[in-house]
């Protein structure tokens, strides 16, 4: 089996949209164990599918991704100033990655 390029699944996203899809790295005591058995974990936007976070993790960071999960988490009911107030929900995707693949979260985008 030799190892090629992943051929585009679906819809083929544009350069925009692969910097909106994913917004931030999420570092936990969890997701640092993760990282050793080559599975990531992202911040992503509300309405990203997991097709759409997996181009976008193939074409940014360059790896080969093997699967994509993803949860909404809910946001707490919390008190701002005496006042009930809720925190907006947000999406976590955990992203496993071919065997002997990383991604270095240190460095950032070029």
């Amino acid at each position: 089996m030799s190892e090629t390029a992943p051929k585009p699944r679906g819809k083929v996203l544009s350069a925009e949209r692969l910097y909106q899809v994913i917004l931030a790295p999420v570092v936990t005591e969890k997701a640092t164990r993760l990282n050793e058995s080559s599975q990531v974990t992202f911040k992503v936007t509300l309405d990203a599918t997991k097709p759409e976070i997996r181009q976008a993790v193939e074409k940014l960071f360059s790896v080969n991704v093997e699967a994509v999960n993803t949860l909404v988490m809910k946001g707490k009911a919390k008190r701002f100033r005496g006042r009930k107030g809720q925190r907006s929900d947000w999406k976590k995707a955990v992203v496993r990655l071919q065997a002997g693949q990383t991604i270095d979260l240190t460095t950032g985008l070029a």
